[in-house]
């Protein structure tokens, strides 16, 4: 059975009130109170709630303000031997299991919207990789270059921020996505400007042949349908723990490989693949952002109803 542990601490004067509100829930498990004579700040309350029913007792002991008097940890458990944990799994809907820990999704995401060094360095990274999959036609490296950037924790990070209101992470997101998508752009021309002096481009690049380039510079109908699906594929990942489908995610949307070919097409003089380089750099973004905040409210309101239904809320 899928289990989330809660341990707090908790104000002596809310401690009654937090053992009530857990007690009378026939989903919580194994609660133990130890008090304050042995806990600094307060006393401390652990229990174990199914997977369904834990969004609604979080939502329960903030509002009691336990958080704002004392602490919540959350955390999951791998294995759990209980004949009464059993019965709880066994009258709770298997679709349930699956229920994402809503504060622990926005606690990852705005771990990964901070914005460290090497986001940066990873962006440059991934746009110098992308470039050279330009220059020689090479599909796998523009796959490793979408693999390497880690813009769509930004992109992520403004979706909640729009979300949630708050104007502070998506300046931030903003930010960092434009300086670091310029940082890319500025760093990836000067490199192709220097394959283009030492005329190391492959001969059919210098010839026109460009597939690879042709492909991310024209940003159509199925540009905008990728980015619109790519974007509710990533935030259903994130909400459920789906690695394999967020790395689906990386290699589908236009935005690394689209910088990378604003700089290789500055860098040749071709303005026009320029142009519809930051056309489709643009749109994936935007795209990515939208269906973003609009993915994560309609599954947030499908989950919620889910639980209701149960009657696990």
């Amino acid at each position: 059975m899928d289990l989330v542990h809660f341990r707090m601490v908790v104000a002596p004067a809310l401690t009654r009130p937090a053992v009530d509100l857990l007690t009378s829930n026939d989903h919580v498990l194994n609660l133990v109170i130890v008090r304050a004579v042995h806990v600094t700040g307060g006393d401390a309350v652990e229990c174990d709630v199914p997977r369904g029913a834990a969004n609604g007792v979080l939502e329960d002991l903030r509002e009691l303000g336990v958080d704002r008097t004392g602490s919540i940890a959350v955390d999951g458990v791998d294995m759990m031997f209980s004949r009464s944990a059993e019965r709880i799994e066994a009258e709770q809907p298997p679709v349930l299991a699956r229920a994402p820990l809503w504060a622990a999704v926005e606690a990852h995401i705005r771990a990964e919207g901070t914005y460290v060094p090497s986001f940066y360095l990873f962006l440059v990274i991934a746009g110098l990789i992308g470039a050279v999959g330009i220059l020689t036609n090479s599909q796998i490296l523009i796959v490793a270059a979408m693999v390497v950037g880690p813009e769509y924790s930004a992109i992520t990070s403004v979706a909640l921020g729009l979300d949630r209101r708050n104007r502070r992470r998506v300046r931030e997101g903003t930010r960092a996505l434009t300086a670091g998508f310029l940082l890319a752009i500025v760093v990836t021309l000067g490199f192709a400007v220097l394959v283009r002096a030492a005329g190391l481009q492959s001969r059919a690049f210098e010839l026109g042949l460009r597939p690879v380039s042709h492909l991310i510079d024209t940003p159509d109908f199925f540009s905008v349908v990728v980015a619109f699906l790519a974007g509710v594929v990533g935030i259903v990942s994130l909400a459920e723990a789906r690695g394999s489908a967020l790395l689906g995610v990386f290699i589908s949307v236009t935005t690394i490989p689209a910088a990378s070919d604003i700089a290789v097409s500055l860098a040749f003089a071709d303005w026009h693949q320029a142009w519809g380089s930051l056309v489709q750099l643009l749109l994936n973004v935007v795209v990515l952002v939208v269906v973003g905040v609009l993915t994560l409210r309609v599954q947030r309101r499908l989950w919620q109803r889910a639980t209701r239904a149960s009657g696990l809320r």
